[in-house]
C-alpha cells in the first residue's frame, strides 16, 4: 500500500510530464496553511526559470490535468504559481479502508531489509540502574522497535561496563572485608565456589564503599577539621587502595582465575537485577554482550593497526591519526593503548566492532549515548573505517543525547543532592500517578495499583521520548503524569474512551464490518482521516531520523484530532445504522494507529483509567 504522499505526488508527476515538464517538479508537502488547502505543490515556481515560462502559467497548465482526476476534490492554482490540493472525501473514504484492512496499516516493509545493530544501554556491572541510564534505555529501545516496525532485522546489545576499574575496586574491597577468602590465597589449588560469596544487597555496598576509599579528599578533610597527620595517613591508603585496584583490574582483564571467579559472581548477580529493572522499563536486548566479550580481540587489532602503520607512538601511547581535511575543527588522535599497556574504552569499542562484524556482518550500526560522547564515537568509527574492520558501505551512525534535569534546570538530582536510582525514578512516578486515579475512586486499589504501573510508565517514557533527543529537558512528574496536553496519560485516556465506545456499541448489538468507513461529511471527520493517512509517512521519517519525538508530535495531534471529532459526532446516539458503523470503523482504525505507535514507544494501553 502507498503512502498518502506517493500517491499525490504520482498523479502530480504524471501532470507534470503530460504538460511537457520535468516529472521531478511533482513534489508534495503538507500544507501550513490547513486553512486554503491541505497539500501543496510547489514544483511549478522551480519550474520557470528552466523552462522560461511564467509560475502561474505552468500551474494553471498542471491544475487542468489534475483536475481530470479522481485524486483531488480541489486543485487551485494561485499567485505566484503555487498548486494547492484537497483530498476527494471518497477517496480518502476509500483509502482508509485500505489502512484498516491492511495488518500493517498501510506501512510499508523495506524493499530491502537491513541487520541493524543498535547499541544502547551502556550499564555499568555491579552498579545499580539510576537515572543517567533512562535515555539511552528509552530511546535505544524506541529505535529498535521502529527499525523492527519497518521490516528491518533490529539486535539490541546493552553492551555492559563489565571490566573497568569498578571491578578492580569490588576485588580490593572484597579482599579487606574477606581475606580468608580462597581467592586470595595465592597456595589455593581447587575449585572455586559456585555460591558467589557476597548477596547483591551487600554488592550494592561495596562498591560504593570501595570507590570513596580510593578518591580521598583531602581538601574537605581540612575543612572538616582533620589534623594534617590524619590527613597523611588516609591520602596515603586511599592512593594505595586505587593502585591495589588498578592491578587487580589489569590481572583480571589478563585472565587471572581467581579474579576471574569472582567477576563471574558479579556479573551473575548484577545481569539477572539489571536485567529486572530494564524489563520494568520494557526495554528488551538481545545480546547480552559487555566490553569483556571484546577482549580477545584486542591483541590483534592492534597489531593490525601496527602493520598497516596506521598506530604510532605518541608520548608512549599507541594513537591512530583520524583528522580529515574537510574537519571544520582539529580533530585529536584516537588512543588504542595507554602508555602502561593498558587497552581504553575505545579499544573496547573497535574490538566489539570486529566481534559484531564476524558474527553477524551488520548493514548498520546505530550507537545511542551521552552527546558529550560524539568525540569518542567519532573517533572509534573512522579507525573502523580507516583500518578496514567494517565494509565501507556500512552505516555508523551515532545518536546523541541531552540530559535529564530538575526544575532547577540542573541534572536531576535527589532531594538530599544523590543521584537516584532509576527503580525509585518508577516507583514514585507509580504511586504519584496511583494518588490521581484514586482521586476519582471508580476502580478498586488493586485495579488503581495494576493501572498506575501502566499509565505511570507511559507518563515516563513519553516524558523523555517526546523531547527531542539532542536537547536537554526538564523532569516535571506533575506535569507528565497529566491527564491532559501532551502527555503519555492523555494518550492513554483517548485509547481508553475509544475501547469505551466501541464496547457500548457492541453492547447495543452492534457490529462494524470490514470497509464500512464511509466519505466524510464534517472538517473534523475528515481531519481525522486526513492525519491517519499519515501514519506510515512519520514512522518512516521518524526511522530515517531517529527521532522518536516525532512519533510523539504526531499521535498527540492525532489524539487531538480524534477528540475533537468525538466532541462533535454523537457516536452511539446517531439512528443511522451505516453511518454509525463508519464512525466505529473510523475510531478502530485510529485505536489501531494509536496502539501501533505507543507499541514502538516502548509502552501499552490499560482497558480503564
Amino acid at each position: 500500500m502507498k503512502k498518502i504522499l506517493s500517491v499525490i505526488e504520482g498523479e502530480l508527476k504524471q501532470a507534470f510530464a503530460a504538460c511537457g515538464y520535468e516529472e521531478s517538479y511533482g513534489k508534495a508537502v503538507l500544507s501550513n496553511r490547513p486553512d486554503l488547502c491541505e497539500y501543496q505543490c510547489n514544483g511549478a515556481m522551480a519550474a520557470a526559470k528552466a523552462y522560461r515560462k511564467k509560475p502561474i502559467d505552468i500551474a494553471t497548465e498542471v491544475v487542468e490535468k489534475l483536475n481530470e482526476g479522481r485524486l483531488f476534490s480541489m486543485c487551485q492554482a494561485v499567485m505566484p504559481g503555487f498548486i494547492n490540493l484537497k483530498i476527494d472525501e471518497t477517496y480518502l473514504a476509500g483509502y482508509m479502508n485500505q489502512m484498516a484492512a491492511d495488518e500493517r496499516l498501510g506501512l510499508p516493509a523495506a524493499e530491502k531489509p537491513q541487520t541493524i545493530i543498535v547499541d544502547y544501554g551502556g550499564a555499568n556491572v555491579a552498579k545499580p540502574l539510576h537515572v543517567g541510564h533512562l535515555r539511552s534505555a528509552v530511546i535505544g529501545e524506541s529505535i529498535k522497535r521502529m527499525g523492527t516496525a519497518m521490516g528491518h532485522h533490529m539486535i539490541g546489545d546493552v553492551h555492559l561496563g563489565d571490566f573497568g576499574l569498578q571491578m578492580g575496586l569490588i576485588i580490593e574491597e572484597l579482599r579487606d572485608r574477606k581475606p580468608e577468602l580462597p581467592y586470595f590465597d595465592p597456595d589455593f589449588t581447587g575449585e572455586y565456589p559456585e555460591e558467589s560469596p557476597f548477596t547483591l544487597s551487600e554488592l550494592d555496598d561495596i562498591y560504593p564503599t570501595a570507590s570513596k576509599k580510593s578518591k580521598f579528599n583531602a581538601d574537605e578533610a581540612r575543612a572538616q577539621g582533620m589534623d594534617a597527620e590524619e590527613i597523611a595517613k588516609k591520602e596515603a591508603y586511599s592512593q594505595e587502595f586505587a593502585h591495589r585496584a588498578h592491578l587487580a583490574t589489569r590481572q583480571l582483564q589478563d585472565g587471572y582465575a581467581p579474579y576471574r571467579a569472582i567477576w563471574k559472581h558479579i556479573m551473575d548477580l548484577s545481569v539477572a537485577d539489571l536485567k529486572k529493572n530494564y524489563g520494568r522499563l520494557n526495554v528488551f536486548f538481545d545480546l547480552w554482550k559487555g566490553e569483556s566479550d571484546a577482549q580477545p580481540y584486542i591483541p590483534g587489532l592492534i597489531q593490525n593497526l601496527i602493520d598497516q602503520g596506521l598506530a604510532y607512538e605518541s608520548q608512549g601511547a599507541l594513537v591512530v591519526d583520524i583528522a580529515q581535511e574537510t574537519d571544520s575543527k582539529e580533530l585529536p588522535p584516537c588512543i588504542v593503548r595507554k602508555s602502561d599497556g593498558a587497552a581504553l574504552y575505545a579499544t573496547s569499542d573497535l574490538g566489539t566492532i570486529i566481534q559484531r562484524e564476524e558474527d553477524f556482518q551488520p548493514d548498520a550500526y546505530i550507537y545511542v549515548a551521552d552527546k558529550r560522547q560524539e568525540l569518542h564515537f567519532t573517533q572509534v568509527f573512522r579507525v573502523a573505517r580507516k583500518a578496514g574492520f567494517v565494509r565501507p558501505e556500512v552505516s555508523m551512525r551515532f545518536q546523541g543525547f541531552g540530559t535529564m534535569n530538575g526544575k532547577d534546570g540542573k541534572p536531576f538530582k535527589t532531594r538530599d543532592g544523590g543521584v537516584m536510582r532509576l527503580e525509585q525514578l518508577i516507583a514514585d512516578i507509580d504511586d504519584a500517578v496511583y494518588a490521581r486515579i484514586m482521586e476519582n475512586r471508580t476502580v478498586s486499589a488493586e485495579e488503581a495499583r495494576e493501572t498506575a504501573q501502566i499509565v505511570g510508565l507511559a507518563a515516563l517514557k513519553y516524558g523523555d521520548l517526546s523531547n527531542q533527543a539532542a536537547k536537554d529537558y526538564i523532569f516535571d512528574i506533575d506535569r507528565f503524569i497529566s491527564f491532559e496536553g501532551n502527555t503519555g496519560p492523555y494518550i492513554l485516556y483517548t485509547i481508553v474512551r475509544i475501547k469505551s465506545i466501541q464496547n457500548k456499541y457492541r453492547e447495543q448489538g452492534g457490529v462494524c464490518a470490514p470497509g464500512s468507513i464511509l466519505a466524510p461529511a464534517t472538517e473534523p471527520e475528515k481531519a481525522l482521516m486526513l492525519k491517519l493517512c499519515r501514519y506510515s509517512e512519520v514512522l518512516e521519517g521518524a526511522f530515517e531520523e531517529l527521532a522518536p519525538h516525532k512519533i510523539c508530535q504526531y499521535i498527540y495531534e492525532l489524539s487531538n484530532d480524534f477528540n475533537r471529532f468525538y466532541h462533535d459526532t454523537k457516536i452511539l446516539a446517531e439512528e443511522d445504522k451505516a453511518k454509525q458503523a463508519s464512525w466505529i470503523g473510523l475510531i478502530d482504525l485510529t485505536r489501531q494507529v494509536l496502539c501501533a505507535c505507543i507499541q514502538v514507544l516502548g509502552f501499552e494501553a490499560p482497558e480503564r483509567m
